[in-house]
């Protein structure tokens, strides 16, 4: 069986989101358009060192989860 849409296993998912979150939210926003400025404004500036490094840790994570037999891994990435 294959975890077809595990967050565990999407980049976006278990990185760039969060990582975008913490930038965007770091300020409080007046209205949809700051948050949206802000928001592009965090993506145009993720540093492309940080990309690889985590489209790098895919194949771990998949390895990680095959073990796991899909069940929760994240202690198996330590």
């Amino acid at each position: 069986m294959w975890p077809a849409s595990s967050p565990d296993l999407n980049p976006m998912d278990f990185s760039v989101w969060g990582y975008l979150e913490s930038k965007v939210m770091a300020h409080s926003h007046p209205d949809i358009k700051s948050l949206k400025q802000a928001l592009v404004k965090a993506w145009d500036e993720i540093d492309d060192d940080y990309l690889r490094r985590t489209v790098d840790s895919v194949p771990k994570r998949l390895k990680a989860c095959i073990k796991a037999k899909g069940s929760n891994f994240e202690h198996l990435l330590k």
